[in-house]
């Protein structure tokens, strides 16, 4: 069995304010389950988030510096389905004890 078969998610991480830069992108592993990799993906957003993340800062803020120049993680994989955007606004709210509060809807 080769090890693509054994480990078939591999989880990416790209940078938010090199967006669309593959040169920036790097390879943070590979992981037998789906679980694992959405696992990796969340550790390493939360990391950012929690470099990120100052006394008083409100949710909206955080977020805002996420999207910016957060470290964005994805998985390719069968059936891989992660948004870090997504994971990174419910824990900004969770974080900040606050909603996001979005302009533009």
């Amino acid at each position: 069995m080769s090890n693509a078969a054994a480990k078939p998610y591999t989880v990416l991480v790209d940078d938010n304010f090199n967006y669309m830069d593959e040169d920036k992108r790097y390879e943070h592993g590979t992981y037998a389950t789906l679980e694992q990799a959405i696992s990796a993906c969340q550790e390493i957003v939360d990391a950012c988030l929690d470099r990120t993340c100052q006394p008083g800062m409100s949710a909206t803020k955080l977020y805002e510096e996420y999207v910016a120049a957060g470290e964005d993680p994805f998985i390719v994989g069968p059936d891989a389905n992660f948004s870090a955007w997504t994971y990174a606004k419910q824990r900004c709210e969770v974080l900040c004890g606050g909603r996001i509060d979005r302009k533009d809807g």
